[in-house]
């Protein structure tokens, strides 16, 4: 539903669900998951406790709608980058340009979600993990999809299996991302998407 279409009301509730999602955010970066309560949250939201649990369960609950609303936003802006080419080689350097955009803009939220998952007590979110795999196990299939096109069209050479390639294009940015997000003083941001695509484009080997 556009935000036109809902009344006063819901705009408004809307709005103040996002700003205790903000100041979540903050202190859950600041301070880690496990060392900020909902009290702390209502504080920094200017909420009272009972208002914020109008909202959200519990802490739990927060965190994994800060983590299902980057995935959304993740998955809209990289599917809308892929979708604006219909040329294969395009679409992978929307891919990457998408996808370093939305780490670079959400470099707290990332950061805290891979310190949560390798760090004690993550089982109570399992679901959320779950959720994650069968997103991704999706999206490998878009990718896959998108060179097995380009192999047929002549595009690519048809010296892998696409999910494969799907899977190792997948691993390479995560990991060099992730790197820049984790270290962002000694580590930048590829700007251009072919620094990392040359390693699929172009190979190691020198002719």
């Amino acid at each position: 539903m556009a935000s036109a279409d809902l009344t006063r009301k819901e705009r408004e509730r809307l709005r103040h669900r996002q700003q205790i999602l903000d100041a979540a955010q903050v202190l859950f970066a600041e301070h880690g998951f496990h060392n900020v309560s909902m009290q702390q949250v209502a504080a920094r939201a200017e909420f009272s406790i009972g208002s914020l649990y109008n909202f959200f369960k519990n802490k739990d609950d927060l965190y994994t709608t800060l983590i299902r609303d980057l995935i959304d936003r993740f998955q809209r802006a990289i599917t809308d980058a892929m979708d604006s080419t219909h040329d294969e080689v395009e679409k992978l350097r929307s891919y990457v340009s998408a996808k370093t955009r939305v780490f670079r803009e959400n470099m707290d939220i990332i950061r805290l979600y891979l310190r949560e998952t390798s760090g004690a007590g993550i089982n109570i979110r399992a679901g959320l993990d779950d959720e994650i795999r069968v997103r991704r196990a999706r999206f490998l299939d878009v990718l896959a999809g998108i060179f097995a096109d380009g192999i047929e069209q002549g595009r690519f050479a048809g010296i892998a299996d696409p999910h494969l390639l799907a899977v190792g294009i997948e691993a390479v940015t995560n990991t060099v991302l992730i790197e820049c997000v984790e270290d962002p003083l000694n580590r930048s941001f590829p700007e251009d998407p072919d620094v990392l695509l040359d390693i699929f484009f172009r190979g190691l080997l020198a002719s």
